[in-house]
């Protein structure tokens, strides 16, 4: 089964070798920053939901002009500078005393990863042909996964909130992890050039037609609604709202959220190449719309968390871990169906603005969550916040349902572009 969602490309195999690398570090911080920044250097429950906000307002107004660079100049020349320069700012974390220098290293994280990963989607696509994309995406997703979980399990039997050397030997580690996918780019220099046609037509088709061209595409605008509303109302609450409702309402302690994040990666990495091979002919709207409702199960379950915790430790820690896993099933459907439709829409001239539109959803929705739930949950709204997560992931499903009639048959997923070697003409369903 893993033989079959290989990319064909040895240089694909490669560039999914560099996101297992640096999800490793990544892993040892994704579930600690919130604490870290309050337990530890000693911000209010707001200021460090207002710091992670931060972040991803940066990475939000910065994507665009990642994109445009991208298809400018090739997403190698973008992508390796941004690696190192967000590999500076995750190492200045280990320094933070103050919201000011806590501002300063986000600032630099946000620089950096503005186009990492819309960079790297970019360079994905344009080494894997239409049949095997949706294949490949999932791959990297649960290679992603296993990486972070991987250093979840090493983060939370070593991190101790009375020892802040600990967290910033974590920080430190994370930080050389992105060098990983840095060197192995660099070792393969014809890979990540500019994309799409070099004469005058193509340039200004890439630069003349622009984000406006990729905002008159009407499944692309209503795939980005979509997607705003779900990642705000999902992968947005999990570095504050998850964190904070566990421990602040739930009273779990913070090795538990860690394992959590363990049990998100192991119904990833358990799920995922079968999940893949489910998700093979079928509707990918419909699948957008089962991760809603997926989500939408999973905070209800936290939500139970909060009602039990105070009196039931072992009940509440079961939730929380519950919680995670259930949200990690949904995240096997959302991974390799979101850029593949992404990239079914896209051309190449235009490849990158579009996968950039599709990172920004995630600085969007970056800011909103963090900001909203920080504050609301460090002021008792526990159960308000609930309501509306579950609300939200709700809604997202009714919008990926409208999406599938502005999708064509393989655009949606339903008829499967043949190999080379088939007929021409491929079967409907």
């Amino acid at each position: 089964m893993l033989r079959r969602v290989l990319p064909s490309r040895p240089e694909a195999r490669r560039i999914l070798l560099g996101t297992l690398l640096s999800a490793v570090g990544r892993g040892l911080t994704l579930p600690f920053l919130f604490i870290y920044l309050t337990d530890v250097r000693g911000l209010s429950d707001a200021r460090a939901g207002l710091v992670i906000g931060w972040l991803g307002a940066v990475m939000l107004v910065l994507s665009p002009l990642g994109g445009t660079l991208i298809d400018r100049f090739g997403a190698r020349r973008v992508v390796v500078p941004g690696l190192i320069i967000e590999a500076g700012g995750v190492g200045s974390l280990a320094l933070v005393d103050s919201t000011a220098s806590a501002v300063a290293a986000a600032t630099a994280i946000a620089v950096g990863g503005s186009a990492i990963w819309s960079g790297q989607s970019t360079i994905l696509a344009s080494l894997t042909g239409d049949q095997e994309r949706q294949r490949v995406f999932g791959l990297q997703f649960a290679l992603l996964n296993l990486g972070i979980g991987v250093g979840g399990l090493i983060s939370g039997a070593i991190v101790d909130t009375s020892r802040p050397v600990t967290f910033q030997t974590i920080y430190v580690i994370d930080a050389l992890s992105y060098l990983a996918p840095a060197a192995i780019l660099l070792s393969m220099p014809g890979v990540g050039g500019k994309l799409g046609a070099t004469g005058a037509s193509g340039a200004g088709r890439a630069s003349g037609g622009g984000y406006l061209t990729v905002l008159r595409d009407r499944p692309f605008r209503r795939l980005v609604i979509f997607g705003l509303v779900l990642t705000t109302c999902g992968y947005a609450q999990i570095e504050v709202g998850f964190t904070a409702y566990a421990i602040r309402v739930a009273e779990v302690t913070p090795r538990v959220v860690a394992w959590a994040l363990a049990a998100n990666t192991v119904m990833i990495v358990l799920s995922q190449l079968l999940m893949i091979r489910r998700l093979e002919g079928r509707s990918r709207s419909g699948a957008l719309a089962t991760v809603g409702v997926v989500f939408a199960t999973a905070w209800l379950v936290l939500g139970a968390a909060g009602f039990v915790g105070p009196g039931n430790a072992v009940v509440a820690a079961l939730c929380v871990v519950a919680c995670s896993a259930i949200f990690g099933f949904g995240e096997t459907m959302l991974s390799p169906v979101m850029p593949a439709i992404t990239n079914a829409l896209a051309t190449d001239e235009l490849r990158g603005r579009y996968n950039a539109m599709s990172s920004m959803i995630f600085g969007i929705s970056g800011v909103i969550g963090p900001v909203t739930a920080g504050p609301l949950i460090g002021a008792g709204g526990g159960l308000y916040w609930s309501v509306l997560v579950i609300a939200g992931c709700l809604v997202a499903s009714l919008l990926a349902l409208s999406l599938r009639p502005l999708l064509s048959l393989a655009q949606d997923g339903r008829a499967p572009l043949a190999d080379p070697a088939d007929a021409p003409e491929p079967a409907h369903r």
